[in-house]
């Protein structure tokens, strides 16, 4: 039985985000990084790697004539940028971006095939080969994302071209892939279209959709192994693709890290709409391994290279880690099905870091550069001269061949809004510190509220009721991170603590809420099973996780260590990057030495000198001169 009651995200136009922190980050995204990554996808960026999405798009429609040109998920960039800017629409109508969306829309449209099939790669390259290598040509993954981008245009713009012309396509591939007679029993290879078939059954109302995702899921590591029949003189392995096994008998995390966790997402959106609870147990199990086996400090996921993957419990190395943008993205779409289900505030913690720390890392602080791979330590020469280290990089790049992860970082903070609050029944949830009004209506009746507060910079925030029904109730996620957390009021008539929410029932218009989240800066440790941190301490205030940089701190950081009780000293200052809190404390430097022998007998060097450290957010590093980073620093 579907779980109709659960948590449901707001819509962008129902939750407007007005706090200076997140504000200037969508800001930043309509005004230079939507624009940008238009030239990038036109090719217009001197000295940044072609994209040539667009250009395949007019070959494909016969507007042009020429060779498809990018990888065989070329068209995904198209379809990610439309979506950011249905998102932006729907919060800062702009005629221009729409009249441009709509054309792109058109010239997206005039490529489908008669029979609704549309990829520019078999278009250009032959119809005859399509469907014939699920596991590497990503078409149901293109598709996937253009199902998101339509559906996302149609509740931000009310038009329907887009969704009309892709519910087209769905029927083609309902009608060619499940386990009737007749249908191939395909799934993709890389995973995507699961959650973005539940979003358009969720648009339509159309139960084929479902099924067609709960069939992708269900299917997925059936035996016999259906990419095998594709290459029966070579498989790459069924970890890389999580379809190794069945999904309910899949227990840790494994494979490629961002094809997992939208499975995983898709996994979460079947279980709740079906009320499959097999399913969700499944998910449960592997939130548990990735939450506390595999995640790094900054919400990053993927410790390895090779692969873009998962390796093993506690395998989290900091100067050789992968942890992909489009991972924690996909980690953040995890947590908030996974909350929607189930309302804890564990979820909403993991959102929060990867948010903070691992996301907005992506991205230069003039939106016009972005890190595929977010390092937690970075020696430049290193990353250029030795072969294990190439994939890490000591400066944003403007382009990438492989582009994923600029658009997908575009379209996230563009949708900020909808991952801010949830409401089910009587109660809305609060579960992002990030300032603005929301406006909605749940089960009892409208509510409407306001929110101030420069979270994370500073410890306050202050919810002010303008409208609320007779027993309507506001649930305030306390944050895991936080001590000491505490809330204010005059009104309410009962205040409940529960899965790391204070639940005030009885909200009234004109009630003023007043929090207090104390953020004093905190030395944290890894489990000791961590092999690389045995030893070492990272920063930490509030949400943000911190790092220390060569700009301010001078070559060699691996010589740096903390000792005792450190007296940490915090200061705003407004104009690094748009504002941030920088801490400075003293810790200790060891001293040259004149013996410039390899290795010395006897105990090991001690004699050190104090140094005066300062620490940066991480989501800020690389935005200076190319230097040194590290977020673990050695403790005695």
């Amino acid at each position: 039985m579907a779980r109709k009651n659960y948590a449901k995200p707001l819509g962008v136009k129902d939750s407007v985000i007005k706090g200076a922190f997140w504000r200037n980050f969508m800001e930043l995204a309509r005004t230079q990084v939507i624009p940008y990554q238009w030239e990038a996808l036109n090719d217009r960026i001197p000295d940044a790697a072609p994209s040539h999405a667009l250009q395949n798009f007019r070959i494909a429609s016969g507007l042009e004539q020429g060779e498809f040109y990018g990888f065989v998920f070329q068209d995904s960039d198209v379809a990610k940028w439309l979506e950011a800017v249905a998102y932006s629409l729907a919060t800062c109508p702009d005629a221009p971006l729409e009249k441009l969306a709509d054309e792109t829309i058109d010239l997206v449209v005039s490529a489908q095939q008669p029979d609704g099939y549309l990829n520019t790669y078999f278009i250009i390259n032959g119809l005859e080969k399509r469907f014939t290598n699920l596991r590497d040509n990503h078409e149901l993954y293109c598709l996937g994302h253009f199902i998101e981008a339509a559906v996302a245009y149609r509740q931000a713009t009310g038009k329907d071209k887009l969704t009309k012309a892709l519910c087209k396509y769905v029927d083609l591939v309902d009608a060619t892939f499940g386990a009737e007679a007749g249908k191939k029993r395909g799934v993709p290879g890389h995973q995507e279209i699961e959650l973005a078939l539940v979003k358009l059954y969720q648009l339509t109302g159309d139960e084929k959709h479902l099924r067609l995702a709960t069939y992708f899921i269900n299917e997925r590591g059936s035996r016999p192994f259906y990419f095998d029949g594709e290459h029966p003189n070579g498989s790459t392995g069924h970890t890389y693709h999580q379809s190794h096994l069945p999904v309910r008998e899949q227990k840790v995390a494994i494979g490629h890290a961002v094809r997992a966790l939208y499975m995983y997402a898709g996994m979460a959106d079947v279980a709740r709409e079906t009320g499959d609870e097999t399913l969700l147990s499944a998910c449960s199990t592997l939130w548990e391994d990735v939450t506390r086996k595999q995640m790094y400090i900054t919400g990053g996921v993927g410790a390895t290279h090779h692969g873009e993957a998962f390796s093993f419990g506690y395998d989290l190395p900091n100067d050789t880690v992968y942890a992909e943008t489009c991972a924690s993205i996909a980690l953040v779409f995890f947590a908030q099905r996974m909350f929607s289900i189930n309302p804890k505030g564990e979820y909403m913690d993991v959102m929060e870091r990867a948010l903070y720390n691992g996301i907005i890392s992506g991205m230069s602080a003039d939106g016009k550069s972005f890190f595929y791979v977010n390092p937690l330590e970075v020696v430049p020469e290193a990353c250029e001269k030795d072969r294990g280290k190439h994939h890490v990089k000591a400066a944003r790049q403007k382009w990438f061949g492989c582009s994923c992860c600029p658009p997908n970082l575009a379209r996230m903070l563009t949708s900020l809004g909808s991952y801010a609050y949830a409401k089910r029944g009587d109660t809305l949830y609060v579960n992002l510190f990030a300032g603005g009004s929301v406006d909605t209506v749940l089960d009892g009746g409208k509510i409407a509220l306001d929110m101030e507060t420069d979270y994370p910079h500073k410890e306050t925030v202050t919810i002010k009721i303008r409208e609320a029904f007779a027993g309507a109730t506001l649930a305030v996620r306390m944050p895991a991170w936080c001590e000491g957390f505490q809330l204010t009021c005059k009104n309410i008539e009962t205040c409940d603590i529960k899965d790391g929410y204070a639940y005030l029932r009885g909200v009234a218009e004109g009630e003023e809420i007043s929090i207090t989240l104390p953020m004093p800066v905190e030395m944290i440790h890894a489990h000791p099973s961590v092999r690389e941190n045995a030893g070492k301490v990272a920063v930490q205030r509030g949400p943000v996780v911190y790092c220390l940089e060569e700009a301010d701190n001078g070559r060699d950081l691996h010589r740096i260590f903390l000792t005792g009780d450190v007296d940490f000293a915090t200061g705003y200052d407004a104009d690094f990057f748009g504002g941030a809190v920088k801490i400075k404390a003293v810790g200790q430097r060891l001293s040259p030495e004149e013996n410039d022998a390899l290795y010395r007998k006897g105990l090991p060097q001690t004699q050190s000198e104090d140094a005066v450290l300062t620490w940066i957010p991480y989501y800020l590093w690389a935005n200076r001169a190319v230097g040194e980073m590290t977020c673990w620093i050695n403790y005695k």
